[in-house]
């Protein structure tokens, strides 16, 4: 019984990679039949009918008209377009962003969820802006940035995480957590005051796909001294429009009324 437990593992990622492999075939040969993907693959007539009738269960490929022959399925659109979209928001924002950020004087960023953390896909620095680090690339928690609050807000507010301190204005508490996260929902945007780092606050807004659902997040930060709360409450609306702007380009028709 052991070496079966052993064996399995192995067994199942071979499946799985035979299976990207059909997929990869279709998508270069156009349509297929069996003997021919049982050939690509080196595999029994038998197994790649499996494999094959496995895609099919998921939409992920579908039959000819002629029977026998397969192609890909429509059941790859959707996680097409979510890829497409995760990289058409830094595409489709980057103008907003360098125009937010000559205007502000500070850092515009646009952040996508990445599991428990908020990647960084896109920044403009204003001609205010006192730092030169670079947040392009970099993971940030969820509970205690701007950036992370939207997302989390929107996507999965009930998500446990761990709550990480990082400062002494970090919120640790999960029923804080979630009063916060209840505010930004309403509000329609987040702030952050000295929250991940020292000196640092920052205000976001969330951006939405063509399907209405939150996306990204676009943010304003900068230092303390400078970007201060009764300041965020004064660009507040500038960064909501920004990310209605965003929406607008990634096809989201309800920006319109926003």
């Amino acid at each position: 019984m052991g070496n079966t437990a052993r064996r399995r593992p192995a067994g199942g990622v071979q499946s799985v990679d035979r299976a990207i492999t059909v997929l990869q075939i279709l998508a270069r040969l156009g349509e297929v039949g069996v003997s021919e993907v049982a050939a690509e693959i080196a595999v029994h007539k038998s197994t790649a009918f499996r494999l094959l009738g496995a895609l099919e269960a998921h939409g992920l490929v579908e039959q000819t008209g002629d029977r026998g022959k397969y192609r890909l399925g429509v059941g790859l659109i959707p996680l097409a377009g979510a890829v497409s979209d995760r990289l058409d928001v830094s595409r489709q924002g980057r103008q907003v962003c360098t125009r937010l950020a000559a205007e502000l004087g500070e850092t515009v960023n646009v952040a996508v969820l990445q599991g428990q953390w908020a990647v960084n896909v896109d920044q403009a620095r204003g001609p205010a802006a006192v730092s030169a680090y670079n947040w392009i690339g970099q993971l940030t928690p969820l509970h205690c940035t701007s950036s992370g609050k939207v997302l989390l807000a929107f996507t999965d507010p009930g998500q446990v995480l761990p709550l990480r301190r990082f400062t002494e204005r970090t919120i640790t508490d999960p029923a804080a957590l979630q009063a916060e996260l209840a505010a930004v929902q309403a509000a329609g945007i987040a702030r952050t005051c000295e929250e991940y780092e020292v000196g640092l606050n920052a205000v976001a807004a969330p951006v939405r796909d063509r399907f209405g659902v939150v996306a990204a997040a676009l943010s304003v930060s900068g230092p303390s001294y400078r970007l201060t709360p009764d300041r965020m409450d004064a660009i507040a609306p500038a960064v909501v429009a920004g990310a209605t702007e965003v929406s607008r380009r990634m096809g989201f028709a309800g920006a319109d009324q926003a």
